[in-house]
């Protein structure tokens, strides 16, 4: 029988694992289809970025509140989470707590009392944060880019966290009454469990072997239900429990504010501006220079792999959106959708090569058909949305390809925008006088 168990559980741990590594490679195929610009530059200072910001969560302290519910689910799940180590040599070699044979008695039952707090922990965190959303109906968690999917994609997953954390009591409990009994030996110590749960399930009578029948449908219940979150991690924003190190990691290290410059303009600079290089012939002097680049971004083809891999990384928090001033005025503009648009049209994408084996051209952009010029334009380039995300992402970079493929590519801006820049151009700076009067105002 116990051989039976381990074979079953063998091949679902196998399936469940040949899942995800599955979905993993979409993920890091459709990431390939942006432009390498993996970022590799200030080592040093890049993992330090990753360990305070992904692990550390330093910057979800700006909303305490939330800040301080996430780090709890985030620190508990992890902590729990641990213990699928021990359940996974449980389930293969059909043994009973394996680590207790390993650590000392006091040092396995601090383990598992630490292990039962968190799971508490978590459910509190979780109904609050369910709370939040539902109930209290908080401004930023229920805007009109999360509708539909969006929104249930963070209910679903507050409430299959709240059941793994309540089966992962129900099996601390079942044990401790095993325990009580005589039937098991004594290993681990259940604070929450005996104190909480433990009382619910003596009140029900129930018998040794419906106890161990419970605590085997939990055993597999959570064991079913991790693997099955891990698989639906790929559907869910909840990606960026895998992607905010790799995202944290490549993050932008300049200043804030400053943008970056369009290769493809700077070649042409250089051209003009070295009489030495015949720029009918630039393309043949040098390899390098034998790219056609188009200004800008149309497409999640003409972004970087970085920006791409940030649009999976998403958390949908809304906090970017909350302290937009375009957004606070009444603007289309929603950073979060642009990083949602950007995902959802790359997803669009992979489907696409998986159906024809390679890409075919479907007559659709990122730019119009997912992310209107109106949201582009409504824009202030303020970085207000780079510096509230929690791990780094900046949606400002991609807003700045979009709008530079409409102005540069297409012409497209509006007239005031074209007066400015034709101002510029002429008379070196933004106003319609010459520059000899551009001191005028300081006179007398």
């Amino acid at each position: 029988m116990e051989y039976l168990r381990s074979m079953i559980f063998l091949f679902i741990l196998f399936l469940g694992f040949a899942l995800f590594t599955k979905s993993i490679k979409k993920i890091f195929r459709n990431i390939q289809l942006g432009k390498t610009s993996y970022r590799t530059d200030q080592k040093g200072k890049r993992w330090k970025t990753m360990l305070f910001v992904a692990l550390g969560q330093s910057r979800m302290n700006k909303r305490p509140i939330a800040g301080f519910l996430h780090v709890l689910v985030y620190l508990g799940f992890v902590v729990v989470n641990i213990d699928f180590i021990e359940i996974m040599i449980d389930g293969v070699l059909g043994t009973n707590r394996f680590f207790s044979n390993i650590f000392p008695p006091f040092i396995y039952n601090a383990f598992t009392a630490i292990l039962d707090i968190f799971a508490l922990l978590v459910i509190i965190s979780v109904i609050i944060f369910y709370i939040r959303r539902n109930i209290l109906h908080i401004k930023r968690l229920n805007m009109y880019e999360l509708k539909g999917w969006p929104k249930n994609d963070a209910n679903y997953i507050l409430i299959f966290e709240f059941l793994l954390m309540l089966a992962f009591l129900t099996i601390n409990a079942c044990e401790s009454i095993l325990q009580q009994r005589g039937e098991t030996m004594s290993l681990g110590y259940f604070p929450v469990s005996i104190g909480l749960i433990v009382p619910i399930i003596n009140q029900m009578n129930l018998s040794t072997i419906s106890l161990e029948y419970i605590k085997d449908f939990f055993w597999w219940f959570h064991v079913v239900g991790v693997l099955f979150f891990v698989n639906y991690l790929y559907y869910s924003k909840h990606l960026h429990i895998f992607l905010a190190f790799p995202t944290t990691w490549f993050s932008n290290l300049s200043k804030k504010g400053k943008l970056d410059n369009l290769d493809a303009v700077t070649r042409e600079v250089r051209l003009m501006l070295n009489p030495n290089i015949d720029p009918y012939a630039a393309t043949e002097r040098d390899p390098k220079e034998d790219v056609t680049e188009k200004f800008g971004a149309s497409d999640i083809f003409d972004l970087t792999s970085v920006q791409l891999m940030s649009a999976y990384s998403c958390t949908e928090c809304g906090r970017c959106t909350a302290v937009c001033p375009a957004n606070i005025t009444g603007k289309k503009l929603s950073p979060r959708k642009i990083m949602m648009d950007t995902r959802d049209r790359l997803e669009e994408v992979g489907r696409n090569i998986e159906k024809n084996g390679t890409y075919k051209d479907d007559d659709k952009k990122l730019l119009d058909h997912y992310i209107q010029r109106e949201e582009l334009r409504a824009c202030t380039t303020c970085n207000a949305c780079v510096e509230a995300c929690p791990i780094l992402i900046d949606p400002l970079s991609i807003i700045m390809q979009l709008r530079r493929y409409m102005i540069m590519e297409e012409s497209s801006a509006p007239r005031g925008w074209n007066m400015m820049m034709t101002n510029i151009e002429n008379n070196g700076a933004p106003w319609q006088y010459s520059r000899t009067d551009r001191l005028n105002w300081a006179k007398d």
